[in-house]
């Protein structure tokens, strides 16, 4: 029997949880009169708040058991664990009901982290992952990628506030990273800034801001709105750039959702994990250093490198680039 109300978990973070959308859509068109609801924390709920798919979000700030009583009340007919840990498991025996659970794929992680066996990942997408989970409800990928809605309050008018030239390409430059060993070092940073021939615009948290300042010191052309802007309006300038430069980021699966040009660059983190840019352009670039025999070192990143010599971001050839 087809369920009429489902519940999605996928806690965290920005880019994983902009990954779970074509499993919204495709659930949400393919099934019809279907009720979503998704469960995420507070700290990435704007990434979902626009989403006309969606019924309701369900938001804890630090813990989900804060919503318990919350979710037992919808009574729910399937649970959809798209995020696949002790907290979702937990969240599932809480509520009782039928569930479908994606594969994270541990072991094949470990053995690519620790023995380098890159072959034991799948070639394979975490969204088309993400979309094999939900097979068994007769959900087929309708190839129209990632989603992510904006509403009219979250608008930048980038061009009037920031480019006083009337200048209609600009580039956004990524400016940090959930870890030290994803981050473009700012060696590498100055050197595409120097590279660059069209304005840009540096986005970033606030923790990123030291490094944006001296980036602008010495490029004082370049915008700088690190921790300027809220989630979403930092998508609004994403969704108005011609190129994005990022590494592996939330705002990196941001980019892709508006179909943009993207250079992408890898640090300890490797594409093969699935969750490089979805449905890419083909003049999209992934910048890595391929042969370098401790890499992947993690499978999400460290605080610094393990060796010492950050060889998998310093090593990158910016020269490469097709700006």
């Amino acid at each position: 029997m087809k369920p009429k109300k489902i519940l999605i978990t996928r806690f965290s973070s920005i880019g994983d949880i902009i990954l779970t959308t074509p499993v919204v859509r495709c659930l949400k068109m393919q099934l019809p009169g279907i009720e979503l609801h998704f469960a995420c924390k507070a700290a990435f709920c704007d990434t979902l708040v626009n989403n006309p798919y969606l019924s309701k979000l369900h938001i804890f700030q630090k813990d989900v058991s804060e919503i318990y009583n919350d979710l037992k009340s919808e009574k729910f007919d399937l649970v959809i664990d798209l995020h696949k840990n002790l907290r979702s498991a937990r969240l599932k025996r809480t509520l009782n009901t039928r569930s479908l659970s994606f594969s994270k794929l541990n072991i094949q992680k470990f053995l690519a982290v620790r023995l380098k066996m890159r072959k034991a990942l799948p070639d394979k997408h975490i969204v088309d992952r993400y979309l094999d989970t939900v097979k068994p409800l007769g959900i087929t990928n309708d190839g129209k990628g990632l989603d992510y809605f904006l509403s009219i309050h979250d608008f930048v008018d980038v061009k009037t506030l920031y480019l006083k030239n009337a200048v209609t390409n600009f580039t956004v430059l990524v400016v940090g990273g959930s870890y030290f060993t994803k981050q473009i070092p700012l060696n590498k940073l100055e050197e595409i800034c120097s590279r660059i021939q069209t304005p840009v615009i540096l986005l970033g948290g606030s923790d990123d801001k030291i490094i944006a300042d001296q980036l602008k010191s010495k490029y004082p052309l370049l915008i700088n709105l690190c921790g300027a802007l809220s989630l979403n309006q930092s998508a609004s300038v994403i969704k108005q750039s011609s190129l994005v430069i990022t590494s592996d980021t939330g705002l990196m699966h941001m980019a892709a959702a508006f179909n943009k040009r993207i250079i992408s660059v890898w640090g300890n983190t490797i594409p093969e994990f699935g969750m490089g840019p979805y449905l890419p352009q083909p003049e999209n670039q992934i910048m890595q250093v391929k042969d370098l025999s401790c890499r992947p070192c993690s499978k999400l990143g460290y605080d610094k490198c393990p060796r010492g010599h950050f060889k998998c971001m310093n090593d990158i050839d910016v020269s490469a680039f097709k700006f």
